[in-house]
């Protein structure tokens, strides 16, 4: 298993289908390291700027116990040789930018949640980075590098030295310490520079007679270094995009692995040594043999200096499309948080040097059902720009776009938008796209046949129409849903065209702020088009009345309609915080409302169908019974909002798997599920549902029973009374038929009180019991007879007197 701190997160994965096995979530700040218990292998320590250091089995992804420090733990440590301790690096009291390395005591108390108070500083003036402490020779000392100086302290000895390398920028480099590891068995420290170079330090038990090595490949800072589990060779990697493999610390035994796509931020060791990892900067765990050969890639969600195409969904895999690596296109999976694969859109070499304009990929879009696929890429040059659109079919065969069209120069300035007509692309002839630019003016690309008997494709796009409207620059543009209307905002205005003939039949406007994004209602809303101005207004037409429906005074950012429903969501962002508004067309008072959503600025937002309709609990998350809703912030972060709480959505195997859910899929999985979704709908015809819901639902203490690990369940004598007490039917939840019955009976009781109140006060005034005298109590009769009593009491026996 491989092991990772993601966000708030620990994620494991599995090495060899680099699957996302579990996520264990807990913290509620960033996680900051993650160790190995060194005394159960099973069990993992985790470190968080919340202030918490939890134990978890990771193996059930289930927390064991939380320790509370109380300041923000930056780094964490764990050694075999210090049993109830363990190290991490946390902020200096009083002072700014000042770091301590402390040794924690964990208390070993009964309970979950426990205070781990007990500190002792073992350093003082240490880096933050986690890089920049290492422990070697089995816990014997602890090295620590910040700037150009080097600490290493002996726990025996109790003892300190001090190192210092020249401050001074000479012409082979910067000295700057960058990073350290420590041999595993021997007196050995390698430190990383900022020029590229690498120091063997050996003899430091002596402040004056110590030495070093020096070992020299890379050009540039080194990012980190690792030993190998024997301590015969030292991994290195930096901003090359190279892992380099030093053997026995010498300078002319090296192998190297290269192109690894991206710099080497961390490597990682296995315990037993058969594996390697290393993190690159693009947000990819690469894993790697011990014979230093490729194995497996886990790639996440890379961070883009700049996502220009926005948030896109690929119909198809329902992936979030935006951009990558410099030219690429990434295809995102949202559900196992794993990129799909990358489409080499520029298909250049990218050079990687600072102020050099490169082309770049800055639109995108997809037809309705993911068939084609519509990309924009420029280069920004002053005397020559490149301006270039590609059109790409998707090939089932090799199930993979490939280019069909390439058009140079599409328009005359920049493209600010493009659409496909939504409509049903059975016939390629319905398959219409539209781009506007800053050149005033939009396009219309349709498909035509290539005649060309040498062309490789039997069909290619071509220009249609090209639309103005009093020279002003075309900026948005969408299609009604039932691709018979087109709105194209030009500056202030917004136009709206006959799909088929291209008239214009009509225009809006609000001065006199220009339209920042334009959409068309859906569904019951589809008589209706929306429009953003960068004024701070968010507008309402309608299209039968060519009249505004109504208007807020908003400063909307992101204006993202729901494509399954008549939702439309739009981002403010005010007073430094960015507030969500959920409203239909046809109701100009918002559905749902979320202020302070966060505190950074969001930029982009998307909705991502579900596979399969939500259950919602509460009114107010309607809109999110279809569709799930992402936004991505100024600061790269992708976010979502959901109806479940955290431990709802992390589902732990102790706490929310049910046991169908965990049943293997098989011919008898499926004819079990079969046959008891026949039982309980028989259940529900014959009224018979609740004793099993109750026994299969609402029992906590039988999912505890079921589901909690072995190793971590009480005594049998504990459980007992509590499983049994859950099986028990409380008085307070009753069937209808008995409610009713009792209705029915309390009401009678009423009506037969006040029938017999005037005969019955006064034998009961008169006529005492002697028994009750003497302290007794008389029989109470069940209700059932004293219902067939009075039954017995209202019937009229008049007619005997006849006799």
């Amino acid at each position: 298993y491989l092991l990772c701190a993601s966000g708030d997160f620990v994620k494991m994965y599995s090495v060899a289908t680099e699957e996302t096995l579990r996520l264990m979530g807990g913290h509620a700040d960033l996680v900051t390291g993650i160790q190995l218990n060194p005394h159960n292998h099973v069990q993992l320590y985790s470190s968080s700027l919340d202030g918490t250091i939890k134990l978890w089995d990771f193996m059930d992804g289930i927390p064991i116990k939380t320790f509370t420090v109380g300041s923000k733990l930056l780094a964490l440590y764990a050694l075999a040789r210090f049993e109830d301790s363990v190290f991490v690096v946390i902020p200096k009291r009083g002072e700014r930018a000042t770091f301590q390395l402390v040794s924690v005591k964990l208390t070993k108390a009964a309970g979950q949640d426990l205070e781990a108070k007990e500190l002792s500083v073992v350093l003082d003036g240490v880096d933050a980075s986690p890089k920049s402490i290492a422990f070697g020779r089995e816990g014997e000392y602890v090295a620590s590098v910040k700037e150009i100086d080097l600490q290493v302290y002996f726990f025996k000895q109790k003892q300190l030295n001090r190192f210092c390398v020249s401050a001074v920028k000479t012409k082979s480099g910067n000295n700057q310490f960058t990073c350290i590891a420590c041999h595993p068995t021997e007196d050995c420290i390698a430190t990383g520079h900022a020029d590229g170079k690498i120091r063997i330090w050996r003899n430091f038990y002596h402040k004056k007679e110590y030495t070093y090595s020096t070992l020299h490949w890379h050009h540039d800072t080194v990012m980190d270094l690792a030993f190998s589990v024997e301590g015969d060779s030292l991994l290195s990697g930096g901003v090359e995009s190279v892992l380099v493999l030093w053997h026995n610390q010498s300078e002319y035994e090296k192998d190297f692995l290269p192109r690894l796509g991206s710099p080497i931020e961390y490597i990682s060791m296995a315990s037993d040594g058969t594996l390697c990892c290393t993190l690159h900067t693009d947000n990819r765990i690469t894993i790697i043999n011990s014979n230093l050969r490729f194995a497996r890639s886990i790639q996440g969600l890379i961070k883009s200096a700049d996502i220009k195409t926005g948030l896109v969904v690929d119909p198809r895999t329902k992936a979030l499309v935006l951009n990558g690596e410099p030219g690429h296109l990434q295809f995102y999976c949202l559900q196992s948080d794993q990129q799909l694969f990358s489409l080499d859109i520029v298909q250049r070499q990218y050079i990687h040097q600072a102020g050099l304009n490169q082309a770049d990929l800055v639109k995108v879009a997809f037809s309705a059902r993911g068939k084609w696929l519509a990309t924009v890429e420029e280069r920004e040059e002053v005397t020559d720009p490149e301006l270039q659109l590609k059109l790409w079919f998707y090939d089932e065969e090799a199930q993979s776009f490939k280019l069909n069209t390439r058009i140079n120069m599409p328009h005359e300035d920049q493209i600010t938008d493009l659409c496909f007509r939504d409509m049903d692309e059975l016939e390629d002839d319905s398959v219409i796209l539209v781009t506007t630019g800053r050149d005033c003016v939009f396009k219309v690309w349709v498909i035509v046949e290539d005649t060309d008997p040498e062309a490789q494709q039997s069909v290619s796009w071509s220009c249609d129409f090209i639309g103005s409207y009093h020279n002003y620059q075309a900026t948005n543009c969408c299609f009604s849903e039932d691709g018979s209307l087109l709105a194209v905002s030009f500056e202030e205005t917004i136009t709206v065209w006959d799909s088929v003939t291209w008239d214009l039949k009509c225009t809006f406007c609000h001065p006199p702020g220009k339209i920042r994004n334009i959409c068309f209602g859906r569904l019951t809303c589809s008589k209706y088009l929306i429009g953003v101005s960068d004024d701070g207004f968010l507008c309402c037409w309608n299209l039968l009345s060519c009249a505004l429906e109504w208007s807020a005074h908003l400063n909307i950012l992101v204006l993202q309609p729901d494509p399954l429903s008549e939702y439309i969501a739009a981002v403010s962002w005010l007073s430094k915080e960015s507030s969500l508004f959920v409203f239909k067309p046809n109701e100009p008072r918002p559905i749902y409302i979320q202020r302070n959503l966060c505190r950074e600025k969001i930029q982009l937002a998307a909705f991502i169908p579900r596979d399969e309709p939500e259950t919602v609990g509460s009114e107010k998350y309607l809109w999110l019974r279809r569709s799930q809703l992402f936004f991505l912030t100024d600061t790269q972060e992708l976010m979502t909002l959901s109806t479940k709480s955290l431990q709802e959505r992390l589902t732990p195997a102790s706490k929310q798997l049910a046991v169908e859910e965990s049943l293997p899929v098989t011919p008898f999985s499926l004819l079990l599920g079969k046959h008891r979704r026949q039982q309980s709908q028989d259940d529900i015809d014959l009224g018979k549902l609740f004793v099993r819901n109750k026994c299969e639902q609402d029992s906590p203490a039988v999912k505890e029973l079921l589901h909690t690990p072995a190793h971590v369940l009480p005594s049998a004598s504990f459980l007992c009374p509590i499983f049994i007490n859950s099986l028990l039917i409380s008085k307070e939840n009753k069937s209808a038929e008995e409610v009713a019955d009792e209705v029915e009976m309390e009401s009678e009781k009423t009506k037969d009180d006040s029938d017999e109140e005037r005969d019955v006060t006064e034998m009961e005034q008169e006529d005492t019991s002697p028994l009750e005298l003497f302290g007794e109590m008389t029989c109470k009769l069940p209700k059932y007879q004293e219902k067939e009593l009075r039954k017995i009491r209202k019937v009229d026996y008049s007619w005997i007197s006849a006799f």
